[in-house]
């Protein structure tokens, strides 16, 4: 007869919930509105970074963007953003792509 022991399931809590349903939920409804979201929120992770001595890549920084708690939330509301522009307003968005 084998008997095992479980372990009572831990319930993590997520302290940036409210954060990240409050972005989720953020409706985009005025052009410079928009606008800003989009010129505040990065196309890219900018936080990559190779440190060389020498020519000698002696440490590499990996992006730190997937450590931010709510990176899917700003990505998804910058996404957001661009729709509203190039759907609703019918703006060119390619300068806001690079």
């Amino acid at each position: 007869m084998t008997t095992s022991i479980q372990k009572p399931t831990q319930k993590k809590i997520n302290l940036f919930q409210p954060v990240q349903q409050w972005l989720d939920n953020l409706e985009i409804e005025n052009r410079q509105t928009a606008r800003r979201i989009v010129n505040l929120i990065p196309a890219q992770c900018p936080f990559a970074r190779t440190i060389s001595i020498r020519g000698r890549a002696i440490l590499s920084i990996p992006p730190l963007c997937k450590l931010n708690p709510v990176y899917e939330q700003l990505v998804s509301l910058r996404f957001r953003a661009l729709c509203f522009l190039a759907d609703r307003c019918g703006e060119d968005i390619t300068p806001y792509c690079s």
